[in-house]
């Protein structure tokens, strides 16, 4: 399926959600360190319910760490800086959904990393800000899995 990766996420509980995500839509989740909390607060487990057990779910001690684990997989990493439109790109399964911390996105030095393949941003109304980081994955997430046909493995 998709690989979602969170550069220095701060806020335990949207990595809770995502836990919930990966796991209802087949992904992986990783992690970039620094991480604002650790896995154990009890709301990374109160926000994940009882997802936490089966999230697959790799930390990543920086950027470069992560990228030394992906392979030849498309990155796409998503911010408001973006001109592309998230619906614009063709998923493919394998690919990288990559999103930034809480307060300030990803930095400069990762979205100009030559292993960024495309960068996306998700539209908002004009007296926006910005979106809740687990909701923007998780509109990323079903728009890649919808361009999928919602195929995963077991399912019909």
């Amino acid at each position: 399926m998709f690989k979602v990766a969170l550069h220095e996420p701060e806020i335990a509980p949207n990595t809770g959600n995502l836990m919930r995500l990966t796991v209802n839509t087949g992904c992986e989740l990783h992690l970039i360190e620094p991480l604002g909390f650790s896995l154990d607060e009890a709301r990374v487990r109160r926000a994940g319910l009882d997802y936490r057990e089966y999230a697959n779910v790799t930390v990543h001690r920086g950027w470069q760490d992560f990228l030394g684990t992906i392979d030849d997989a498309r990155v796409i990493a998503f911010s408001q800086h973006a001109t592309m439109v998230y619906t614009d790109v063709f998923y493919r399964e394998g690919d990288v959904l990559l999103f930034g911390k809480e307060s300030t996105g990803l930095p400069g030095p990762v979205l100009d990393d030559r292993s960024i393949a495309e960068r996306v941003r998700i539209p908002i109304a004009k007296n926006g800000r910005s979106l809740n980081l687990a909701n923007a994955a998780a509109i990323g997430v079903y728009e890649a899995w919808r361009q999928l046909g919602f195929f995963q493995e077991g399912t019909p």
